[in-house]
């Protein structure tokens, strides 16, 4: 007759150990993930399992819906191949890096979820105890069920509240206190309590946390791992660790791009929408940046390296929105310093509680039953989620906007803001050839060309692609004069490519002059940047005027205010112009926004209040901003501005919330009539109503 124990889950242990035996590797852990941005539905999970494990060297296939992905366990099978079994049944396939999605995974979150489920298999055994106990069991039969359950709890306290203990250990190390202290008494007082009730045969012996998937591991994961690099003609299969800057690459069709570079092939289509949230595809010029993350939809194409590792694009985006998440805003530094003035606050009132009521009933059990109950019930929990919850939330709808919030104390200065500056080209503007630059001679157009395309301005890139194709001239001492142009050495004479006015010419516009020769006049159009309008009646609407500052010419300033409908604008303005300006508006007690994307802009980004610029900004823009757009519109502003004060709002309310829940709970805690478990309770109430009011940020945005 086989034996069987009081215990379920002894049971099924050896069982479980036979069948762990028996699985082969590729079994017991997933060793390849692909994302799958297209599934949405039950039906799509087993469309996409049952094509998987049809598969040969396909030994299991699992679908999670919530991250768009499928980890598969296979020994043999081709990442390739499987992409291609998953195109045929309907769904766009990419692959993900496995090292960073396990190696390099949430390793607090798997510690939380192994002593979250160590708390819950203690629980579950006292409460097969307890409930003899409530059934009847009396006196001796019920001490022994007591004293097993202390046997099963205290092991499981001490392991699964290491956390909170280690994290209190650390503050009172250096003699200060957080959060963690008055929750990590609460836990040992509350234990030994309980302990000391059931050695004396005491006859009742007595968080939420959600994790939010980083959208920088999801980024990161989107790196390809190896690389075609051509060395003396012939393509060579390597690590794209290996890669170095100047190395040759071949593009597959369908292949992700591994690392920056510059496109040496006459042309290529490519899909950027990883970084852009647009879907539409993006056709490259010979000599125009590739970016890591793009895909390739053309023919091959090659390119050379120009950018790797932690400096692609890819890692680049990735880095800044790990930044977003990790950062804290200052209504996060108010949390906690509220909650360092708390603690000690908290501990004093326990101990106060617990010394009049000794001295009014002389029981030392009720009293210290009561301190635990106020410690425990006061706990800041709800306090410290009052602002990283809605930050959380806010940072997720924006990304989904076409936002990357780089700084931490973004949305609260964003949300304070009355005036949006405007540059204008390249921000309010696209630069754009009004025509091919043919009349140029050979010589004019390589000096012009090889000038060009030693900007990222948008004038620069605009005059780039407008110039015939030929081989860029041979320059020297290239230096940009930040809000006037560029200018080198070519033959023992300068060089310039810029503002007429700086060319010493006679028109307005975009220029080239070459030594002491007349300056050449390069034509350019300009065209609003998608959803300009949008965004002006948008900002009005709020409450925000706007207005432009820009370093281009006057007539063209003005052209583009009355055609978006602005009337404050200002023209001409150097970079040092621009940063006094911002500077006297924030004098005057102005909140200002700025946007803006060039050299010039830098200064005035830094110097405003709250500042944003376009994905196309140069790096020293996108560096100096604390929001960057990564569409190509910016009809969604008024959208960002709005989450932030929707942000603030409810943060602040947060901690309204906090403390009227404080303001209730403590006198009933006071006057001994909340037992340790109601505490508890009310405790776990309390962060519960403070993460889902964080869930309402941007519900009417």
């Amino acid at each position: 007759m086989t034996a069987i124990s009081a215990c379920p889950a002894c049971d099924a242990v050896p069982y479980a150990q036979s069948i762990a035996a028996k699985a082969t590797p590729s079994q017991a852990e997933p060793n390849l993930f692909l994302s799958l941005p297209g599934i949405h539905c039950a039906a799509c999970i087993g469309k996409v399992e049952r094509a998987l494990m049809a598969t040969p060297g396909v030994d299991n296939a699992r679908v999670n819906l919530s991250l768009k992905r499928v980890a598969i366990s296979t020994a043999s099978a081709d990442v390739d191949q499987l992409i291609a079994v998953l195109k045929q049944v309907g769904y766009e396939a990419f692959p993900l890096d496995a090292g960073l999605l396990q190696t390099k995974g949430d390793t607090l979150g798997r510690m939380l979820l192994i002593r979250l489920a160590v708390a819950g298999f203690a629980m579950m055994n006292v409460m097969l105890f307890s409930v003899a106990v409530w059934t009847g069991a009396m006196d001796a039969t019920r001490d022994l069920f007591h004293l097993i359950s202390a046997v099963i709890s205290l092991p499981a306290v001490l392991f699964c509240g290491q956390p909170f203990f280690a994290s209190a250990w650390s503050a009172l190390r250096v003699r200060t206190l957080n959060m963690d202290v008055p929750i990590s008494l609460a836990i040992l007082l509350a234990a030994g309590m309980s302990l000391y009730e059931v050695m004396n045969s005491g006859a009742h012996a007595h968080h939420t946390r959600n994790a939010a998937r980083s959208a920088a591991k999801e980024l990161a994961a989107l790196e390809v791992q190896t690389a075609q690099r051509i060395d003396a003609g012939q393509t060579q299969t390597v690590p794209v660790a290996q890669l170095a800057i100047g190395d040759m690459i071949l593009i597959p069709t369908g292949v992700r791009v591994p690392v920056d570079g510059q496109l040496t092939s006459a042309h290529a289509t490519t899909d950027r929408s990883f970084l852009t949230g647009e879907s539409a595809a993006v056709n490259l010029m010979q000599n125009e940046t590739v970016e890591a993350g793009e895909i390739n939809l053309g023919a091959p194409f090659e390119m050379k390296a120009i950018r790797v590792g932690e400096d692609t694009t890819l890692r680049r985006v990735a880095a800044l929105t790990e930044m977003a998440e990790n950062s804290r805003s200052t209504y996060t530094n108010l949390a906690d310093q509220a909650a360092r003035v708390y603690a000690p606050a908290v501990h004093l009132l326990a101990f106060a509680a617990f010394g009049v009521w000794v001295a009014i009933t002389g029981d030392v059990r009720l009293a210290l039953n009561i301190a635990v109950a106020v410690l425990i019930i006061t706990c800041p929990c709800a306090l410290g989620l009052a602002v990283p919850t809605v930050a959380t939330r806010a940072i997720a709808l924006l990304y989904a906007k076409g936002f990357l919030v780089k700084s931490g104390t973004a949305l609260e200065r964003i949300a304070e803001t009355d005036i949006a500056i405007f540059d204008k080209s390249g921000t309010l503007a696209l630069s754009g050839s009004a025509r091919q630059l043919n009349d140029l001679t050979d010589p004019q157009v390589r000096i012009a060309r090889a000038l060009a395309q030693t900007s990222q301005h948008p004038v620069s890139r605009a005059i780039l692609a407008a110039l015939p194709s030929a081989s860029p001239a041979t320059l020297t001492d290239v230096i940009e004069v930040p809000g006037f142009g560029i200018e080198a050495q070519h033959n023992g004479q300068t060089v310039r490519l810029g503002k007429g006015a700086w060319l010493g010419a006679d028109f307005d516009g975009t220029g080239l002059r070459i030594g002491t020769a007349e300056p050449i006049a390069l034509p350019l159009s300009e065209t609003l940047r998608p959803g300009v309008q949008t965004a002006i009646n948008g900002l009005r609407e709020l409450g925000i005027a706007p207005q432009i500052l820009s370093g281009d010419r006057h007539a063209a300033v003005a052209d583009l205010a009355r055609a978006v409908g602005i009337t404050d604008l200002r023209a001409e303005t150097t970079a040092t112009e621009k940063h006094a300006y911002l500077t006297a508006l924030q004098a005057q007690g102005h909140r200002t926004l700025m946007i803006g994307d060039g050299l010039n802009d830098t200064a005035a980004l830094a110097a405003a209040h709250a500042s944003v610029a376009p994905a196309s900004a140069l790096d020293a823009s996108r560096n100096a901003a604390d929001v960057v757009i990564i569409r190509e519109g910016i009809d969604e502003l008024p959208g960002l501005i709005a989450i932030a004060r929707s942000t603030v709002h409810l943060s602040k309310q947060n901690f309204a919330m906090a403390a009227a829940y404080n303001f209730i709970a403590v006198p009933v805690a006071l006057l001994g009539y909340a037992t340790p478990l109601l505490a508890a309770v009310a405790m776990s109430v309390s962060s519960i109503t403070v993460l889902l009011n964080a869930l309402r940020v941007g519900r009417n945005v």
